[in-house]
C-alpha cells in the first residue's frame, strides 16, 4: 500500500513530479518524512533507468520529471556516478518536528 498523502491522484503524480525534478537538481532537499519515503523509491527507480541509458530509458524520464536540463544532470552526471552501484541511491535523515505544524522532518540526499 502507498501513501495517499491527503491528495488526489493527480495531486500527488504532480506532487511527486516537482519534488524529483527538485531533488535531482540540487542533489539533497528537505521534506516531510511520509514525502521522503515515496519519493526516496521513486529516484532510485529513475537513477536506475538513466543508467541503462537509452532512448526509451531518456523519454521515460521526460515524462517523470519536469525540466528537460534535470533530465540531462541524470543521464550525463548521476547515472555516471552510481555506474558500479547496485541500489540504495538514496538516504534519508530525520531532522525532527517542523515548527508550524511538528509535522515529522526529513532530509533525503544521494549517497
Amino acid at each position: 500500500m502507498y501513501r495517499k498523502l491527503g491528495r488526489d491522484s493527480s495531486a500527488r503524480k504532480a506532487l511527486f513530479r516537482s519534488v524529483l525534478t527538485s531533488f535531482f537538481r540540487h542533489g539533497r532537499i528537505e521534506t516531510t518524512e511520509a514525502k521522503a519515503k515515496e519519493v526516496s523509491g521513486l529516484a532510485d527507480q529513475l537513477i536506475t533507468l538513466a543508467k541503462r541509458g537509452d532512448l526509451a530509458a531518456r523519454r521515460t524520464a521526460i515524462a517523470r520529471l519536469y525540466d528537460e536540463d534535470v533530465v540531462r544532470k541524470l543521464f550525463d552526471e548521476i547515472a555516471d556516478k552510481y555506474k558500479d552501484r547496485q541500489g540504495g541511491y538514496t538516504r534519508i535523515l530525520k531532522l525532527g518536528p517542523r515548527r508550524g505544524d511538528a509535522a515529522p522532518m526529513a532530509l533525503l540526499e544521494l549517497v
